[in-house]
C-alpha cells in the first residue's frame, strides 16, 4: 500500500479538504494529499475557473469533458480540484491561474510553486 506524505497544509497546520463533490486528490480522497508515487504532485487547491479550464483544454489536459470509464464528471467554474502544483504555476505564469485554497494546499507544492506565487492567488473559501 502505498503511503501518503505527512497531512500538512502550506501553512503549516493540518491539511483541509479541498472537495468531495466532485471528489478530487491524488487518492480521491477530497484531499491534496501526495506521496512518492504522485509524478504530477496533485497538491494545489485551486478554485477552477472557465479561463483555467480553458486553458488547462488547450495544453492538452482537458478537465471540463465528463469520462464516466472513470467516474469523472468534468469541472465546471467554482469546483474545487487539487491541481499538479507545475500546471498551476504554468497557469500563473501565463496569467490564468485559478484561486488557491492555502488550508488546503499540500505543503509539497512548495517544491514547485513558492509560496509568494500561491498567496498572490489565494482566495478564502470555506470548505
Amino acid at each position: 500500500m502505498t503511503e501518503k506524505d505527512p497531512a500538512i497544509n502550506v501553512l503549516g497546520t493540518s491539511l483541509q479538504p479541498c472537495s468531495i463533490e466532485p471528489l478530487t486528490g491524488f487518492f480521491r480522497d477530497g484531499h491534496c494529499n501526495t506521496c512518492a508515487e504522485d509524478q504530477g504532485s496533485h497538491t494545489v487547491c485551486a478554485v477552477m475557473t472557465a479561463e483555467f479550464l480553458a486553458f488547462s483544454k488547450y495544453v492538452g489536459n482537458d478537465l471540463s469533458t465528463p469520462i464516466p470509464a472513470f467516474n469523472f464528471p468534468g469541472l465546471r467554474p467554482g469546483d474545487r480540484w487539487c491541481l499538479c502544483a507545475s500546471r498551476f504555476l504554468q497557469a500563473h505564469d501565463e496569467g490564468c491561474a485559478p484561486a488557491v485554497v492555502l488550508e488546503a494546499t499540500h505543503q509539497r507544492a512548495l517544491e514547485v510553486v513558492p509560496i509568494e506565487v500561491l498567496r498572490e492567488n489565494e482566495e478564502d473559501i470555506p470548505f
